[in-house]
């Protein structure tokens, strides 16, 4: 059973930093796609950043220059450092894992959350 489990998230003030990691167990083949997604009060869920099985990377025009995803295939976890945080970054942030760049109905595996605060 596959299963995801995100870490790292809190409270900050703008201009900070965080890392989010997620890790993956109960994968039983090779490499595969990792996405991270938020969702903040009364929005819709949005990708932030994604990284597929050869380590190309895509971000959302909102978090480039200032997020940056990385997996390590070997411990099976997933990062995002987020830095120069905005009151905008605040939101639940989910990890997912086996799908399509942004495409959140193509993830088979999600985490719970892990809930990112930005505020003075």
């Amino acid at each position: 059973q596959v299963q995801l489990a995100e870490s790292g998230g809190g409270s900050v003030e703008p201009g900070g930093s965080l890392r989010l990691s997620c890790v993956v167990s109960g994968f039983t083949y090779g490499s595969y796609c990792m996405g991270w997604f938020r969702q903040a009060p009364g929005k819709e869920r949005e990708g932030v950043a994604a990284i597929d099985d050869e380590s190309s990377t895509s971000y959302a025009d909102s978090v480039k220059g200032r997020f940056t995803i990385s997996k390590d295939n070997a411990k099976n976890i997933g990062y995002l450092q987020m830095n120069s945080l905005k009151p905008e970054d605040t939101a639940m942030y989910y990890c997912a894992a086996d799908g399509v760049g942004f495409v959140e109905y193509s993830y088979n595996y999600w985490g719970q959350g892990t809930q990112v605060t930005v505020s003075s």
